[in-house]
């Protein structure tokens, strides 16, 4: 490759990484062109993109973009999975695939411009939707006040049924 493209490819990783909000690196040996197909289309419903670049790139174009810790994890085939909008996105897709696949192995992950291990990458991958956190807080959120008003209209509830019974007590008298 020359090196005009290989600095153009260094600059698509860098400003990739640099714009990404969580990035997952994998090794893809082992995975038919149907295979690794299927997992280019799921990445691009949950809008992350998927390229394959070669370590050395990969490494430069982390330098550049500030990223550490890395070097350890660039070796053998890579692929680079980076999503701009959701952090967890890429990571939740890569792991359901190497469940599926069996053959695929995530190496290790970016998050604020640091690198993860391949099992904090698994651990990002479990974590609740933002959708299920955000119901779990408006939940906490509303218990309290539910529970206020529960204690505040008690007393009128009691209210309500100590003059029922009085006026069954006097129907009954009557």
């Amino acid at each position: 490759m020359p090196t005009a493209e290989k600095a153009l490819v260094i600059a698509q990783t860098r400003e990739e990484l640099e714009s990404s909000q969580g990035t997952v690196l994998a090794d893809y040996r082992g995975l038919t062109v149907k295979q690794m197909g299927q997992l280019r289309e799921r990445l691009a419903q949950s809008g992350v993109t998927l390229r394959v670049v070669k370590n050395t790139l990969i490494k430069r174009a982390a330098d550049e973009a500030g990223i550490e810790g890395l070097d350890p994890y660039l070796t053998g085939p890579t692929a680079v999975a980076c999503s701009p909008d959701d952090p967890v996105a890429a990571a939740r897709v890569l792991a359901q695939a190497q469940r599926e696949f069996r053959k695929m192995e995530i190496k290790a992950g970016i998050l604020e411009k640091r690198a993860i291990s391949a099992d904090g990458v698994r651990e990002l991958a479990d974590l609740p939707s933002k959708e299920v956190l955000l119901g779990r807080v408006v939940g906490t959120l509303n218990a309290p006040i539910q529970r206020l008003a529960w204690v505040l209209n008690a007393p009128m509830a009691n209210l309500a049924r100590a003059l029922d019974q009085i006026r069954l007590q006097r129907e009954s008298q009557d």
